[in-house]
């Protein structure tokens, strides 16, 4: 008896496999936060962010077969981690406001952010490597319901955020409300 895989399957799909590849490139940057500055880190994120949320924004939707396979992998210990570097790095520039679903202003920051994406993401990863097509399934499913309900939307307010800090001395004085 062979197992042999069927890549026909929407969980062998290309933009499956593209969204690996930029989630794993973001995952291991982030391992390796300490090690950048907060420029390089805002310049790396400025130019995935895009591409996250254009590939988890194409991801086909995967019926999940068997919801026992699905497992989270990050530890609180990791993310913390993850957060209190970046939350050093960046200072004074880490926090910021955006307006809530009811138009309310809130404070965000971009260390929790780039962390929560961080968790997501590597969750995906780590469970989309499990040798089972039910882990598989499981990986897809939650990391497109995750993109639409948590980490889309702070893609979009940290890129905003990012642009804004990078390009301050040069961006149109008229779009300054809009900060």
């Amino acid at each position: 008896m062979t197992d042999e895989l069927d890549y026909s399957k929407p969980i062998y799909s290309k933009a499956i496999i593209d969204f690996i590849t930029v989630a794993n490139e973001y995952c291991l940057f982030f391992e390796k936060v300490d090690k950048y500055s907060a420029d390089d880190i805002l310049q790396y994120f400025q130019k995935i962010a895009p591409l996250l949320y254009l590939k988890a924004s194409i991801l086909p939707f995967v019926d999940v077969t068997d919801e026992s396979f699905n497992e989270r992998f990050v530890t609180e210990e990791q993310w913390e981690e993850i957060f209190k570097a970046l939350r050093t790095k960046f200072g004074p520039i880490d926090v910021y406001h955006t307006l809530n679903i009811t138009n309310d202003s809130e404070e965000s920051s971009l260390s929790d952010n780039m962390a929560d994406i961080y968790q997501d993401l590597k969750d995906f990863v780590m469970l989309y490597q499990k040798p089972f097509e039910y882990s598989k399934e499981n990986a897809v499913s939650e990391v497109r319901r995750l993109f639409h309900q948590h980490w889309g939307i702070r893609v979009v307010n940290a890129l905003k955020t990012i642009h804004f800090t990078l390009y301050r001395n040069e961006i149109d004085q008229d779009l300054s409300d809009l900060e």
